[in-house]
């Protein structure tokens, strides 16, 4: 389907909404009428909410065609992450528009309002889309983290590969220089890069791994500082 038509996008994008927040009122409504011991009229609500969640898929689809996955099998690992850095992507901007703009406009409204109940709704859920921003923020980055392991990995069975064939492993060599030697966990293989640091756990960009604090810990499997060695990179030819 063309979106180039801005009116249709945006009618797309509200009719999301509007199934959405029905799904959510209908499974609301299959709770109070659950509560009510009315077992009948909640399965109807449940059962009304999946069809509206059916109509919203259908839409989210059309705005979204990139996340469509048709056929997982037939995806590269490459792709496969793509989609689900787009999925990341999304659910940051999300977040961060509901903390940063949403929320505060909405409870600076309350408290004009003199709305108290509102105000401190609003003012818990701006708290809680900001730490759920951070959440996918730190997921996104561990995206990052999982492509270079692989990589590190692909490249340990391609030598390993020459290595049956009868040729030479390459020459390695850790880097003598703090500023830009990079060091790899010896229980999962995520690399830490000195250039990039890990910003999500504090480290600046421009860190030397030394100058990293004894408490920190591999943000992939967790492992302690001291689980790092030195890694070493093919030699230039």
């Amino acid at each position: 389907m063309d979106l180039s038509n801005s009116n249709t996008a945006n009618n797309l994008e509200a009719a999301f909404g509007g199934e959405s927040m029905a799904n959510r009122k209908y499974l609301f409504f299959a709770e109070v009428a659950r509560q009510l011991g009315m077992g009948e009229l909640s399965k109807l609500f449940k059962e009304t909410a999946n069809q509206e969640t059916e109509h919203a898929f259908a839409h989210f689809r059309l705005m979204h065609p990139e996340l469509v996955v048709d056929d997982a099998a037939s995806l590269t690992e490459e792709q496969k992450k793509a989609i689900a850095s787009r999925c990341l992507e999304l659910a940051i901007e999300g977040e961060t528009y509901e903390y940063t703009t949403m929320y505060p406009e909405f409870a600076e409204q309350a408290r004009t309002d003199r709305d108290g109940g509102a105000l401190k709704e609003f003012e818990e859920q701006q708290k809680e889309s900001q730490e759920h921003a951070q959440m996918f923020r730190k997921a996104a980055h561990n995206f990052g983290l999982l492509t270079h392991i692989e990589n590190h990995h692909a490249r340990q069975y391609t030598e390993a590969l020459n290595g049956l064939n009868g040729e030479s492993a390459p020459d390695k060599k850790a880097s003598g220089d703090p500023a830009t030697q990079k060091w790899i966990c010896r229980q999962c293989s995520m690399i830490y890069d000195p250039v990039t640091g890990d910003p999500d756990s504090g480290i600046a960009p421009g860190t030397p791994f030394e100058a990293i604090p004894d408490d920190w810990h591999c943000p992939i499997c967790g492992a302690s500082k001291k689980t790092f060695v030195p890694y070493e990179e093919v030699l230039a030819a």
